[in-house]
């Protein structure tokens, strides 16, 4: 039998990769295995929250894989219940389940919701979600999500998720009967092109399902642990979900993700839950360090302005060139480039050093650091510049 005669080939074909091999990363930056230097938008689709290889996570990881790295999780360990306590305290919830992964807590929180049903609701089990949304990768999450490309994969799919449309309160209200338990959605909806709820229609759907007895729960995978300026974006709305998922950024490039409920909302029996590595303190102890820096109103602030700057530059780029619309919040945008170019803009700027993402294929989506300098967004907005002349999208005439 041969062997795979490249170490690219080792690794099972799932993704369209460029042959570039990170070595090192720093803030903003990543370096290859040639020394080249890249600036990236991308941070792992908004996971590295405070960059590359932040000093704070990494002595944290450094410190307690010396101390304790998980004891199973049939035993508390000190880390995870601080950090459950933080995220408590700083929310509107009252109880925490650590999980591995954002498509892992998406799970939870359906299986929280079906338990409630089964046992507050007569057995109801459907959860109304949207079209366009998505929730993650499982079976589950993605019969859940209302993404166009899993509609024919993995058959059969996971039944009881019927889809409505985002800022339509009307078609939420016509997907509820007696087996509705749960409404699911995230505030800006990202691989769909960074498409927001509005705050009137969040405050909207939870009166609704208040007035129909149902949970509300939000997927702030990648809305939350300050991505849109404040620690969650529900609050942007004043609203009080049952329910809220988080992820990415609040391991700060580790693999961690949360689980968040209300007491009433909380239902599960001994046995119905778990995961081998679900609240080790390993992990856990990465988002300790992240939440002491993130959950300061002077680094909020600083994300909301940061926010607004780029905004404003991608603005002022986009009005130069013809282009759309940027949508989003804080450091959570996206480009409409108004035509089916995006792919293109991305492999030429990587040739050109920077690192951006294109969820659909006339849009642009861009996820910094939370820390990113503004020298470093006029960086890459020169260089999104110099692609778009290149590419022969023109100047309009002033």
């Amino acid at each position: 039998m041969n062997k795979a005669p490249h170490p690219f080939d080792a690794l099972m074909e799932i993704a369209s990769r460029p042959p570039t091999v990170f070595v090192r990363g720093e803030g903003s930056f990543l370096w290859d295995d040639t020394g080249r230097r890249y600036l990236d938008f991308v941070q792992g689709w908004a996971v590295n929250c405070l960059g590359h290889s932040p000093p704070a996570v990494a002595e944290a990881l450094a410190t307690q894989a010396m101390q304790l790295i998980t004891p199973s999780p049939a035993y508390f360990n000190d880390v995870s219940l601080k950090l459950a306590k933080a995220l408590v305290d700083q929310s509107c919830f009252d109880r925490v389940f650590f999980a591995n992964s954002g498509a892992e807590a998406n799970e939870g929180a359906i299986k929280l919701a079906r338990k409630y049903g089964a046992r507050y609701r007569n057995g109801a089990h459907e959860i109304v979600t949207f079209d366009g949304g998505f929730h993650g990768r499982t079976l589950a999450t993605m019969s859940a999500s209302g993404k166009e490309a899993f509609e024919s994969l993995f058959e059969p799919k996971v039944s009881g998720f019927p889809k409505a449309r985002l800022n339509d309160l009307d078609s939420v209200e016509r997907q509820i009967n007696d087996k509705t338990v749960a409404v699911m959605l995230e505030p800006i909806q990202g691989e769909a092109g960074v498409l927001p709820a509005t705050d009137q229609f969040l405050r909207d759907l939870r009166e609704l399902t208040t007035a129909h007895g149902l949970l509300l729960i939000l997927d702030e995978i990648q809305t939350g642990i300050g991505r849109t300026g404040k620690l969650f974006n529900y609050q942007h709305a004043d609203v009080a979900p049952d329910i809220v998922t988080l992820g990415k950024g609040i391991g700060g490039g580790v693999p961690l993700a949360a689980l968040l409920a209300t007491e009433e909302a909380c239902c599960f029996e001994h046995g119905d839950q778990g995961g081998t590595f679900c609240g080790n303190p390993l992990m856990c102890a990465a988002g300790l360090a992240v939440l002491k820096t993130v959950a300061t109103s002077e680094f909020l602030k600083s994300v909301a302005d940061t926010g607004l700057y780029l905004e404003s530059e991608l603005q002022r780029l986009s009005a130069r060139r013809g282009l759309g619309e940027v949508r989003g919040r804080g450091l959570l945008l996206a480009l409409d480039l108004k035509a089916p170019i995006a792919a293109s803009i991305v492999a030429r700027a990587f040739e050109e050093g920077v690192l951006l993402n294109a969820p659909k294929p006339d849009a642009l989506r861009f996820m910094p650091a939370l820390n990113v300098a503004r020298q470093e967004i006029d960086s890459m907005v020169g260089c999104l510049d110099a692609v778009l002349t290149r590419m022969g999208v023109a100047r309009r005439v002033a």
